[in-house]
Order: C-alpha cells, then sequence, then structure tokens
C-alpha cells in the first residue's frame, strides 16, 4: 500500500503522555491513534462522528486488529494517520491504517469491523457503499 491509495489522512501531534521511558510512543497508543483518524474519516464519509450517529448503523464491532512497527514516533512529532476502508463484506468491513512522520512510513495497521443490528451481523445499507464507493482512491475489494 502506498500513501497515494489514501483518500483521507488525519494529522496527530504525539503528546508527553503517549510515550514511554525511552521517549518513543508506546505500542498499545497507535490503536488509539486509528480510533481517533477513523472518528475523521466517519465525518468526512458519512457527515456524523461515529458509525452510528448517521442514522445508517446501529453498531459496529471490532473483531480483529493488527499492527506492523516499522519506526517509531517520538514525544512532540506530527504524525499523519491515513484511513481506508480496503475490503467490505455483507456485514463486515476491513480498515486500513497508515502512520507517516513526513515522507517516513512508520505503522501500518488493520482493524476489521462487523456490523451489527440488534446484536446479530447485518448487511451494510446500499447507501453507505455508495458513499464508499464514491469517497475511496482505491476501491475496496470484496469479501
Amino acid at each position: 500500500m502506498a500513501q497515494e491509495d489514501f483518500s483521507f489522512f488525519h494529522p496527530l501531534r504525539v503528546r508527553w503522555a503517549e510515550v514511554d521511558m525511552q521517549g518513543v510512543v508506546f505500542n498499545a497508543h497507535y490503536l488509539a491513534y486509528f480510533d481517533v483518524a477513523l472518528t475523521e474519516y466517519w465525518a468526512a464519509l458519512t457527515g456524523a462522528r461515529n458509525a452510528g450517529g448517521d442514522g445508517v448503523f446501529e453498531h459496529m464491532y471490532v473483531v480483529k486488529s493488527v499492527i506492523d512497527y516499522h519506526a517509531s514516533a517520538r514525544f512532540d512529532d506530527t504524525v499523519d494517520i491515513g484511513v481506508r476502508i480496503a475490503r467490505m463484506g455483507r456485514a463486515s468491513m476491513t480498515c486500513h491504517f497508515e502512520i507517516h512522520r513526513g515522507g517516513e512510513h512508520l505503522i501500518t495497521g488493520e482493524t476489521v469491523y462487523v456490523h451489527a443490528v440488534d446484536g446479530k451481523s447485518a448487511s451494510f445499507p446500499d447507501a453507505f457503499r455508495a458513499k464508499v464507493t464514491e469517497f475511496e482512491k482505491t476501491q475496496p475489494t470484496s469479501l
């Protein structure tokens, strides 16, 4: 994947509370960074700041997260977090994330979400699929 594959990036400045004794971002914070960027992605994609706020979804659940570490972000770095929907199934989707500091690729991540209504997986609405198709530069694959 390359930066050019992403239609959306969110800038974030690393705060002191997010670094460890070595002065680098503690590994678990990268998942929080993904979540912050995803919130902004939803706002750009749907006009709502969460998956349930637009009236299209009831609930989205994380079922898998993967992080690949290439290099570390440090205190006071400004990083850019890329978000894209890479795969869409009937009721699940995979979001890809990349974190960059300038031209340096620091982190690659993937999170799988399941859409549910009344506690059971449910198909994504066609209106949502259309928004994704229109928004993404690189179209998601189907599961």
